[in-house]
C-alpha cells in the first residue's frame, strides 16, 4: 500500500510540474524569464523555510556536514526552471514536458545502470532500452504534431 502512495505521490508531483510549467511559460511571457524564475525561487525559499523550522524533524547532518558535491543539486534546479520558462512559450507545454521526461528518464537510467552519485547499480536491460525508445518517439510525436498544427494555422 505504502508503495502506491509514494507512487501517486510522484505522478502528483509530475502533474504539479506541469501546471508550474504552463503558469511560469505564461508569466514569463508577460515579465521576463528571470523575473519568473527570482519569483518561484522566492517563493520556494519562503516555504522551505518555513516548513524547515515547523514541520522537518532533527536530522543527523547539517548543509555545513555534508559532502560539497551534494549541494551542487540546487543549480540544477535553477536550470530547470530557467530552460522551462524559456521554452514552453515557444514549443507548447507537452513538447517541452515530455522532452524533460525524456531527458528525465535517459539520465535516470544511465545513472542507474553506471551507479553514479553512489547509487545502487541497475543495469540497463532491453526494457529499459525500449522506455527510453518509446519517449523518444513520443517526443518526436508530440514535436511534430505542433509543428504541424502550427503550419495548418
Amino acid at each position: 500500500m505504502m508503495s502506491f502512495l509514494l507512487i501517486f505521490l510522484a505522478l502528483m508531483g509530475g502533474a504539479a510540474l506541469s501546471v508550474q510549467s504552463s503558469v511560469n511559460g505564461r508569466l514569463g511571457g508577460a515579465v521576463g524569464l528571470l523575473t519568473t524564475a527570482w519569483l518561484t525561487f522566492v517563493l520556494g525559499a519562503l516555504i522551505s523555510v518555513l516548513l524547515m523550522l515547523f514541520a522537518q524533524p532533527p536530522q543527523a547532518m547539517t548543509l555545513l556536514d555534508a559532502p560539497r558535491w551534494q549541494l551542487t543539486g540546487a543549480f540544477f534546479g535553477v536550470f530547470y526552471i530557467v530552460a522551462m520558462v524559456f521554452s514552453v512559450p515557444r514549443i507548447g507545454i507537452a513538447a517541452a514536458t515530455v522532452a524533460v521526461i525524456t531527458g528525465q528518464l535517459t539520465m535516470s537510467l544511465l545513472i542507474d545502470n553506471f551507479g553514479w552519485l553512489e547509487n545502487a547499480r541497475i543495469p540497463l536491460d532491453p526494457h529499459r532500452w525500449a522506455a527510453i525508445a518509446l519517449l523518444f518517439a513520443a517526443m518526436a510525436l508530440i514535436y511534430t504534431g505542433n509543428r504541424k498544427r502550427e503550419a495548418a494555422g
